[in-house]
């Protein structure tokens, strides 16, 4: 799979370390930024992981910043891109094989490089069961982003 990966200030270590990861894992990969520790607007970053994820220019994104909030609400804002703040392996995969989640937010103030890793890994691993149930939800998320296009 393809994988973009973009983090601010705050996410730029764990993004830096999870780059070369997901690249082990067998995965092409996309670095959008940040380039440093510098401080910078988390929206910048999410905006472009979630456009690459968007326009097919990766299959998943990965996206980190101090706590995953903020990112995860501006990735959010993008059409087609779903999003989760996942803390746990549970929510890592259960976001993808139920809710076809494609953009896996991390805080890296709330977690270490070992359970990012751990979390990278089941996200990348996980596939949308489309089981009857799941579409149907899935379904309805995409009309709700279309009512209020």
């Amino acid at each position: 799979m393809r994988i973009v990966l973009g983090a601010d200030h705050a996410g730029f270590e764990m993004k830096q370390n999870l780059v070369e990861f997901v690249r082990e894992l067998g995965h092409e990969t996309l670095d959008v930024g940040t380039d440093s520790t510098r401080p910078v607007d988390y929206p910048d970053f999410s905006e472009a992981v979630a456009l690459a994820v968007r326009t097919g220019q990766a299959d998943r994104g990965i996206l980190i910043c101090g706590s995953g909030v903020g990112a995860s609400i501006a990735a959010n804002k993008i059409p087609s891109v779903r999003a989760g703040l996942c803390h746990d392996c549970y929510s890592a995969h259960q976001g993808v094989e139920h809710d076809a989640m494609n953009v896996l937010v991390m805080g890296s103030r709330v977690i270490g490089p070992e359970l990012a890793r751990d979390l990278v890994k089941t996200f990348l691993s996980a596939k949308f069961s489309a089981e009857e149930r799941h579409v149907r939800r899935l379904e309805k998320v995409k009309l709700l982003e279309q009512k209020f296009k």
